[in-house]
């Protein structure tokens, strides 16, 4: 939960100053006047990358050399200061006064989740979309996840480099060993996350879409071979291929809806209600794990909505007790549970109404 926030540099915001309400916070104000650019730089702060996609160098004002963020976060054992600085550079985070190692210390420091008009990518986009989604979770509920996937992808990069090279079969499967212990370890670790979070992905779904939904984990390798046993018959494929065809760097989450697979028979509008049913069930699985409320960013939610649609979402929202900042072209296209911490922002400048 983030109270005091200030941005400097960030896009269009010259020098911006905030205090967040600790429940509801709704940031209005015309296209292009810099709400989205509000919650971006919220979620830069929380994340160390933008979720828009954009690099460093595009998010940095127009004319100065760096941006910088800071932040100050309420946590089960008192206030901490959040600070990130980027340009030139590259980027400086510290966390209570002292350095930080980057984007994972900014997630434990400042844990958050976004609905935003591409949120329908959760559903409709490629396995990797949901694979994040998972590990995020993960993250937050398993304590050793995050060590477990490093170690798991510099495993995976080296056994993709010995095949790209054209190593000896030996030499490739001397690497076997690492892969299958950390692979499995990966992916028990996302097993028990999605078995956390399923029930409130189901109660979520019918919330929203008020129509049955199920996820189901697949591993990224056949369901009928052990992981050793499917990496020693793909050998010669990755050989040819150069790269590693099984395992947990390929596994997802099929989403069904009405025992349909909702990626491709779901419209716009139904992708962006489930996927935003899957964020909540996240954000609220995390909460209850980490004993806190967690931050939810809601970028003009009520876009491709109806207005029944929208209702389900914000009581949705209301009921996981989270904090949230949203945005919205006017105050009146959202309903919360109680008058709303309000701001109005106009070309970059932000003024609180009282």
């Amino acid at each position: 939960m983030i109270g005091l926030f200030r941005a400097s540099n960030f896009r269009c915001l010259e020098k911006v100053e905030l205090e967040f309400g600790p429940r509801f916070n709704l940031i209005i104000g015309a296209n292009a006047s810099g709400k989205t650019s509000i919650l971006e730089a919220l979620a830069y702060l929380g994340r160390g990358k933008s979720f828009r996609g954009a690099s460093a160098a595009r998010l940095v004002k127009h004319g100065e050399g760096e941006f910088v963020l800071f932040g100050e976060v309420a946590r089960k054992a008192g206030r901490i200061n959040i600070g990130v600085r980027n340009g030139r550079d590259g980027l400086e985070v510290r966390i209570g006064g002292e350095d930080a190692p980057g984007a994972a210390a900014l997630a434990a420091a400042l844990p958050l989740q976004v609905i935003d008009p591409e949120v329908h990518n959760l559903v409709a986009g490629g396995p990797e979309t949901r694979r994040r989604f998972l590990d995020w979770v993960a993250f937050h509920v398993e304590h050793d996840h995050l060590a477990i996937w490093r170690r798991f992808r510099r495993v995976l990069k080296q056994r993709n480099a010995a095949l790209r090279s054209q190593a000896t079969v030996a030499t490739i499967r001397s690497w076997d060993a690492a892969f299958l212990d950390f692979g499995g370890r990966l992916d028990e670790s996302r097993r028990k996350a999605l078995t956390l979070t399923r029930d409130s992905l189901r109660q979520h779904g019918t919330a929203l879409l008020e129509a049955d939904l199920s996820f189901e984990y697949q591993q990224g390798w056949s369901r009928d071979k052990e992981l050793g046993a499917a990496l020693e018959e793909g050998l010669e494929r990755d050989r040819q291929l150069g790269s590693t065809q099984h395992g947990p760097h390929r596994a997802d989450i099929k989403v069904s809806y009405d025992e349909r697979l909702a990626r491709k028979l779901v419209s716009r509008g139904q992708q962006k209600l489930l996927a935003s049913a899957m964020i909540l069930a996240a954000t609220a699985t995390a909460q209850a794990a980490l004993g806190a409320p967690l931050l939810l960013l809601l970028d003009d939610p009520a876009a491709e909505l109806d207005e029944g649609s929208i209702s389900r979402l914000m009581a949705a929202v209301t009921a996981i007790k989270c904090q949230v900042v949203a945005t919205s072209l006017d105050s009146a296209a959202l309903r919360f549970a109680e008058k709303p911490t309000l701001f109005h922002v106009e070309h970059g400048v932000v003024i609180r109404h009282r």
